[in-house]
């Protein structure tokens, strides 16, 4: 289920404002917010049914723009080959013998470039 809650809030960060406002309303309140169906149900004025109905159909939106634009396949890719940028240029800095005061400002440039694409995630 944590995996899942992982990936729905994946698809929703890239596309929830491709939802309904409803949609929109019913995924924040359940993933986000962890509300039941009922509350939901509640919050939103429906039954518990319509709060899952709307819940499933808003996911089934999320996972449709996804196979259509694949933005958050990128998003990993793109991640995953920053990740191995800086390991590679990490590697680089050790073994190389040519390292001097320019070499090495420029390592570090190329190192805060990648650390800026990465954001706040730790390298593997």
């Amino acid at each position: 289920m944590f995996e899942k809650v992982v990936e729905i809030g994946l698809l929703f960060d890239f596309y929830g404002k491709l939802l309904s406002l409803r949609q929109f309303q019913a995924i924040e309140l359940y993933y986000i917010h962890d509300l039941t169906l009922t509350e939901i149900g509640e919050q939103l004025e429906i039954s518990r049914q319509g709060a899952y109905d709307l819940v499933k159909r808003a996911e089934g939106f999320l996972y449709k723009y996804e196979d259509t634009l694949g933005l958050v396949e990128r998003f990993e890719l793109n991640r995953k080959k920053a990740q191995e940028l800086r390991i590679l240029l990490q590697k680089l800095k050790t073994d190389s013998n040519i390292i001097n005061d320019e070499n090495k400002k420029t390592f570090d440039e190329i190192d805060l470039i990648i650390k800026q694409l990465l954001g706040n995630q730790e390298v593997k």
